[in-house]
């Protein structure tokens, strides 16, 4: 069996430089109506609100105790505002947010059209920023710039993306991109019993200075005055191994991990991996991952890992 380097190596190095899309990614739906915004800005713990029109945000949708339910992002419109999801999460995060939809003027609308997540910095895309736009159609929503751009595109067929210079690529290659820019998929690698705080993304994800949301005691609690116990990171493992997803993560005679995603880098040369850890295992330090018959040491990485040098 050929390695990854070998199977999405070339999409990755082209997304390097280029754009790569996978179809069908993220998922997206709609906030309409007259109380879109203030529903919103009451259930989710990113700033609403504040948002201008064209401007998005990370956000995490809580359960009542302050744990996870979704990762997403919101784009603020005039008078909707879009939530982008994983792409198979969209109509479950869709029956999440209904729950709390009570004697609100709201209605969550699929958006029809075909979604892509689109990595790297090239493509004939309009070019924004940060934000977002809607015109003509075709949707560019910007998710992040930095260690790799990655943006929602909505509105084109896949030939049309090609057309514009976006070549199409497989989730093993995205699956390296996440690893590596440290962006975790909910239940994958995070999962409704993940504390936020775990996961990395509060700075960009929670607004401390909003008021009282779904779920927000425990995440104000921790921010206070406690800590959480685990912390997504990443593995950068030595040595020609094949890590399985499932492999126990070993420091000082404890299991202080679970590998969930595994993907070999290019960049990096070797097997990468996410993982939430153990607090008390710093980055930088030497684990041990085992598996049926098998082990490998690994480096703990603080995220997101960015492109390594080899």
């Amino acid at each position: 069996m050929s390695s990854s380097i070998d199977e999405f190596g070339e999409e990755y190095r082209r997304v390097m430089t280029d754009a790569g899309a996978l179809e069908g990614g993220l998922g997206l739906f709609w906030a309409v109506g007259e109380d879109s915004v203030g529903f919103l800005q009451g259930i989710l713990s990113q700033e609403i609100v504040g948002l201008n029109p064209g401007e998005s945000a990370r956000s995490f949708l809580l359960e009542p105790r302050g744990k996870l339910n979704s990762l997403i992002w919101v784009l603020r419109g005039t008078d909707r505002v879009g939530i982008v999801t994983d792409g198979v999460l969209r109509d479950q995060v869709m029956r999440s947010l209904s729950r709390w939809m009570l004697r609100v003027k709201v209605e969550l609308v699929p958006d029809p059209r075909p979604v892509f997540d689109v990595w790297g910095p090239g493509g004939g895309l309009p070019d924004i920023d940060s934000g977002w736009s809607d015109s003509d159609g075709l949707l560019v929503g910007e998710l992040r710039r930095s260690p790799i751009r990655r943006r929602l595109v909505a509105g084109v067929t896949a030939s049309e993306l090609e057309a514009r210079g976006v070549f199409p690529i497989r989730s093993g290659t995205v699956d390296i991109l996440r690893v590596e820019c440290g962006e975790p998929l909910m239940e994958v690698d995070v999962n409704e019993k993940t504390i936020p705080q775990e996961t990395g993304l509060v700075p960009e994800a929670v607004s401390f200075s909003k008021g009282c949301y779904l779920g927000q005691e425990l995440v104000a609690r921790i921010d206070t005055r406690g800590r959480v116990n685990r912390h997504l990171r990443g593995l950068r493992f030595i040595g020609k191994v094949k890590p399985p997803v499932g492999g126990s993560v070993n420091h000082e005679g404890k299991v202080v991990g679970t590998l969930t995603t595994v993907a070999e880098s290019p960049s990096w040369g070797a097997q990468i991996a996410l993982s939430l850890i153990r607090r008390e295992v710093e980055p930088g330090t030497l684990v041990t991952v085992s598996w049926e018959g098998d082990q490998a040491e690994a480096e703990v990485h603080e995220l997101p890992m960015g492109m390594g040098t080899s």
